[in-house]
């Protein structure tokens, strides 16, 4: 198969880091594999896998009639099978383009906490929990699968230089070192973030910690005075921002624990580093084989407090356990690796992707119902756009809009999650 695949932006983030590497590993199965999109910090990952890069021309509103132009002028000059847009605005585009070039098929991964409801239901879908898998499904759209976030366990094990990395960021062995790899946004990722800052700012009174942020965003001003006023409490070197890391692997290897959600939660767990689930409206839980089934179910995410109470008052105990207990950190440590290797490796999900390439060339969905989906789609691509436009007047436009309403925070995730406490 000839395969292109598109992810929303090539900036440092989990679905595109997830795009690319499945991408490079699906290319590793025999099939021709081209990376396509914005050039961004990751272009030089794709690269570095053996994907070569396709640049797409600056899309103005999305979905973008120039990107479309460009995908379908590749995909007829590259003869491409499948056309694979991560996240709504390229699998719209995508979409599109494949209806310009006969024999193409279309297909979506979106690996936000909720799918946009515009994105046609004859579209085969990919999600990255089973309870959005499920939520899609009783929704009506029959072509929704499972794709749990992969990671490539060889290449997040061991790294070259985590000595340097210590060196740089003044990372003293004695000091219990607390890491976040987190891109610095609104939605899912600051109140958290500004949570940890505060636990560790807690600690610092008592015990030799810090806490090293890794990424960088639109909230990085907010973060910094939060940190900033912490470090002139308990320390200049309590909260440490490295900026964005083109690698963050050695900041997971010099973690004692790990601090994140989603892909960054499962490579933490790979480098076998106990971890701490990450979420909003207060939620922190940490990784345990009795909490396991609630990540299993709803992903590496939560809303509401965890088992330990909300916020930084939650934190607070879990990271002193971890802190006092080196047995108990080394044991969950062992067993987060076990559940990466048994459950999320990267060359499973190849296979796994492989399979349902084939399958959508097979199953191309008749033009009735193509039709039919498309026109309800658009309908609620116009009801958003008017929606957004509205709350820009407002100045209320969040920057992810669908990372806004997670379907975690449905009333079937807080079931789940008192499955935790019980």
């Amino acid at each position: 198969m000839k395969i292109l695949v598109y992810p929303h932006d090539l900036r440092m983030g989990g679905s595109q880091l997830n795009a690319i590497e499945l991408g490079a590993a699906v290319k590793e199965l025999g099939h021709e594999v081209v990376l396509f999109g914005q050039p961004g910090p990751l272009v030089a990952r794709g690269t570095e896998l053996g994907l070569e890069f396709i640049p797409a021309p600056l899309p103005g509103k999305r979905p973008s009639p120039w990107v479309i132009n460009a995908l379908a002028r590749t995909v007829r000059e590259r003869r491409i099978d499948i056309v694979h847009g991560y996240e709504w605005p390229p699998a719209l585009e995508c979409l599109a383009a494949a209806k310009l070039v006969r024999g193409t098929a279309a297909a979506a991964t979106v690996m936000s906490m909720a799918v946009a409801p515009f994105i046609p239901k004859s579209m085969p879908l990919m999600v990255g929990t089973e309870q959005i898998r499920q939520a899609e499904s009783s929704l009506g759209r029959t072509r929704v699968y499972l794709m749990e976030p992969p990671v490539d366990v060889p290449a997040n094990t061991v790294v070259a230089d985590v000595a340097g990395f210590r060196a740089r960021w003044g990372l003293r062995d004695d000091v219990f070192t607390v890491v976040c790899v987190s891109r610095l946004v609104q939605e899912l990722k600051l109140e958290g973030i500004l949570s940890a800052i505060d636990a560790v700012g807690r600690l610092a009174g008592e015990f030799p910690v810090r806490l090293v942020i890794a990424g960088s965003g639109p909230a990085e001003a907010t973060v910094a005075a939060r940190a900033q006023r912490v470090n002139e409490v308990a320390g200049e070197s309590t909260v440490i921002l490295t900026g964005e890391l083109s690698d963050p692997r050695p900041a997971y290897a010099a973690a004692d624990v790990v601090l994140g959600m989603g892909g960054s939660a499962l490579r933490g767990l790979s480098f076998a580093k106990p971890l701490v689930v990450q979420g909003e409206r207060g939620f922190w839980e940490l990784l345990t084989p009795d909490s396991l089934p609630v990540f299993l179910w709803q992903g590496w995410y939560g809303s509401g407090p965890g088992s330990t109470g909300p916020g930084t008052v939650g934190l607070v105990p879990v990271l002193k356990k971890l802190l006092e207990d080196g047995g108990l950190r080394s044991e969950l440590g062992s067993f987060g690796r076990s559940v990466v290797e048994d459950r999320f490796s990267l060359t499973a999900a190849a296979h796994r992707q492989e399979r349902l390439y084939q399958r959508f060339m097979a199953e191309r969905s008749g033009l009735p119902f193509g039709l039919r989906a498309e026109a309800s789609a658009l309908s609620q691509y116009a009801s958003y756009v008017l929606r957004r436009r509205y709350l820009r007047l407002r100045g209320m436009e969040p920057s992810e809009d669908f990372n806004a309403r997670p379907v975690a925070v449905d009333a079937g995730a807080s079931s789940h999650r008192a499955a935790v406490k019980s």
